[in-house]
């Protein structure tokens, strides 16, 4: 059963960034969107302050977790930026 419980607490997300460039995560299902927008804008090189993540068209709070969002396995989060 152990098995069964952990194949569903991660999720693998896409992130697309304004250049089409894509960066691929795998997190927990309770994992922040703050985390995630954090570990992104690191292996970007860019602020974070300067980043809106988009998912469904609609903007990411950065305490909502894949979980809240209902989001599936290889679900694509947009990246909006601030200007």
């Amino acid at each position: 059963m152990a098995g069964e419980a952990s194949k569903d607490e991660y999720i693998k997300l896409k992130v697309v960034g304004q250049d089409n460039s894509e960066v691929h995560f795998k997190v927990k299902m309770t994992t922040s969107m703050g985390k995630l927008k954090k570990s992104y804008a690191e292996r970007q090189g860019v602020g974070v302050a300067t980043l809106r993540f988009l998912f469904d068209g609609k903007r990411i709070n950065d305490d909502e977790t894949p979980k809240l969002l209902e989001m599936e396995d290889n679900d694509v989060i947009e990246v909006g930026g601030s200007s």
